[in-house]
């Protein structure tokens, strides 16, 4: 059994999910999520300002935010978000505790602007979640670089060694 079987389930069961609910989502989860990738968070969540009607399960790991979405009328489950942390950009969160609530928004590698809104029973765990989205998104150094996949039409550069390894002449 790998990382994210064993671990998946408990995190769900953590955030009050229900078996049924967790297991029905964990085979999309699974295609996104590598099987060494623990989740940190497993948690509902909804989108402001939208009619969509719905439910979210969002799954955080320490490289991956997946978000999946399950109709109501059919419980249709559709793959609505999956990057990795370092391609998404101006990740903001608040927390509001009067609510029991947090907001959460990224910037995808599309250009979309993504929100959700994650509720919690208690105005502790708001903090809690502050705490968490602070660790994956602020003390883990991500690098941005750019990524080169091929070049087209130019020649291979010739290896230039350093000066230390040039043949020496003997005589």
């Amino acid at each position: 059994m790998d990382v994210f079987s064993r671990t998946f389930l408990p995190a769900a069961a953590e955030a009050g999910i229900a078996t049924q609910t967790a297991s029905r989502h964990m085979p999309v989860f699974r295609r996104c999520v590598g099987s060494g990738d623990a989740p940190i968070l497993v948690t509902r969540c909804s989108r402001p300002n939208r009619s969509t009607p719905g439910g979210y399960l969002l799954l955080l790991t320490h490289r991956r935010l997946v978000v999946t979405r399950q109709t109501r009328v059919l419980h249709r489950l559709r793959l609505h978000l999956n990057t990795e942390l370092r391609e998404l950009s101006n990740v903001t969160w608040g927390p509001d505790p009067r609510l029991h609530c947090l907001e959460l928004a990224a910037t995808a590698i599309d250009g979309v602007r993504e929100r959700f809104v994650i509720r919690t029973r208690h105005p502790k765990q708001v903090w809690q979640l502050d705490e968490l989205l602070n660790h994956a998104f602020r003390t883990r150094v991500r690098i941005a670089r750019e990524r080169l996949v091929a070049t087209i039409g130019d020649p291979a550069p010739t290896p230039v060694r350093p000066v230390a390894f040039r043949p020496a002449t003997v005589r």
